[in-house]
């Protein structure tokens, strides 16, 4: 398929002239603007089916790229750059390294769905988005995205205490992806849940901060998710080719970040 848009065309890839004459016709500047050809012998034709065997991405297949995802991007409309149809076309086609000169920004999907709604062919292009940050972190082509690093430490909490203490979550995230604890915007909420929040509610949140309580009853349950992940874990590395001696079971300390918020919840209904 041809590519329309023009951003998408590598400025190494075009080729001009200053001075050129074609039969007698001045072709000079940007009248003799060519791309340059190239002979993509790097495919790597099982790149679908990866993407396809992580969480999110099993219906990529579905794509006819319409660009209703990239039309109603979030993201796109501040960066150009960010093109879930694009993404897709080079997933499907199995050019793996031209999707890789994109793998500093895929991670950057902020998940508000919006493709989601406005895809005709029910791909869920923001689980492919995000199966294919995982796929990227799986084949060591990047280092864990801050989003992956926040599933972590939500799916950890979940793991070890079978519920989510939030300022728990935010202290963690912040010291792993070295952020400032104190930010003008976390100041403003604690002020305003001072104001308006009943004071029994504010000693309840206070208490769970220091003591991070267990859900009743969480032992039986954790040991069927930690089963649940481990095969899962298995089965994605099985796909992508890798080595079969998969990471622990997740606990508090090492949380797998292939099982995000929207898989954990399937492992709980499960």
């Amino acid at each position: 398929m041809p590519i329309h848009e023009k951003h998408l065309i590598r400025e190494e890839n075009l080729l001009t002239h200053d001075k050129l004459v074609i039969e007698g016709v001045d072709v000079s500047g940007h009248w003799s603007t060519f791309i340059q050809t190239r002979v993509v012998s790097d495919y790597n034709e099982k790149m679908e089916d990866e993407i396809a065997a992580l969480p999110g991405g099993e219906h990529i297949n579905r794509c006819w790229q319409c660009g209703s995802c990239t039309n109603s991007c979030t993201v796109n409309a501040i960066n150009p750059d960010f093109n879930p149809r694009y993404w897709i076309y080079l997933i499907r086609t199995g050019m793996e390294s031209e999707l890789l000169r994109d793998k500093d920004i895929i991670w950057q999907c902020v998940s508000c769905n919006k493709c989601t709604y406005a895809c005709p062919r029910d791909v869920f292009p923001e689980g492919v988005m995000k199966a294919t940050s995982h796929w990227l972190t799986l084949k060591g082509h990047t280092p864990k995205s801050p989003l992956q690093i926040f599933d972590e430490e939500f799916a950890g909490q979940v793991f070890a205490k079978g519920k989510i203490e939030e300022s728990r979550l935010i202290r963690r995230f912040f010291a792993r992806t070295g952020q400032p604890v104190v930010q003008d915007w976390l100041l403003s909420m604690v002020k305003r849940m001072i104001k308006y929040l009943p004071v029994k509610m504010l000693i309840g949140l206070g208490l769970q901060t220091l003591f991070h309580p267990r859900a009743r009853g969480w032992a039986r349950a954790r040991a069927a998710i930690n089963e649940y992940v481990h095969e899962k874990e298995a089965a994605h590395r099985k796909a992508l080719g890798l080595p079969a001696d998969a990471p622990e079971a997740p606990d508090a300390q090492q949380p797998q970040p292939h099982l995000d918020r929207k898989a954990l919840i399937a492992a709980l209904k499960n």
